[in-house]
């Protein structure tokens, strides 16, 4: 009977010790939480995406607006996460945990599937212009191929 009597101690220490750890983490989950909540949504109001909106338009708008209120890089992705929607959402999505946390990585993979680089300009540029300054286009750019054969 001493045996079990003397483990009951330890074993009642070793409970605390846990229980002590387990307290300790919920509270600094709670202090993360409560950290992330004051600094998002309480510094930081835009109005959400919507379909008519330019994509590139809205997230260069977005930074603008993120370091007028000052707010911290580091909550970027999620606040961009919370506001985007249609194609931005879905590319968002399927970012791994570890890069959507990322902004410059949400940001990228966002652009690059709404398909936004110098060729989505380019062909915006040509579509604007009329079918005589395409010609001229044409012209200098055989122009320019003739003189180099020379």
């Amino acid at each position: 009977m001493q045996p079990a009597a003397m483990n009951s101690p330890d074993m009642l220490g070793q409970n605390l010790q846990m229980l002590t750890q387990i307290i300790d983490a919920q509270q600094q989950k709670l202090e993360c939480q409560h950290d992330w909540l004051q600094h998002s949504l309480t510094a930081f109001k835009m109005p959400q995406m919507t379909s008519e909106d330019d994509s590139e338009v809205y997230i260069k708008t977005f930074e603008r607006h993120a370091i007028l209120t000052g707010l911290d890089k580091g909550y970027w992705a999620s606040q961009l996460d919370a506001l985007v929607m249609g194609k931005a959402q879905v590319a968002y999505e399927a970012l791994p945990r570890d890069e959507a946390r990322d902004y410059e990585a949400a940001k990228a993979e966002i652009l690059y599937r709404l398909e936004i680089n110098p060729e989505h300009y380019r062909h915006l540029f040509w579509a604007k212009k009329g079918a005589d300054e395409r010609r001229l286009h044409l012209l200098l750019q055989l122009e320019g191929r003739i003189w180099k054969m020379d």
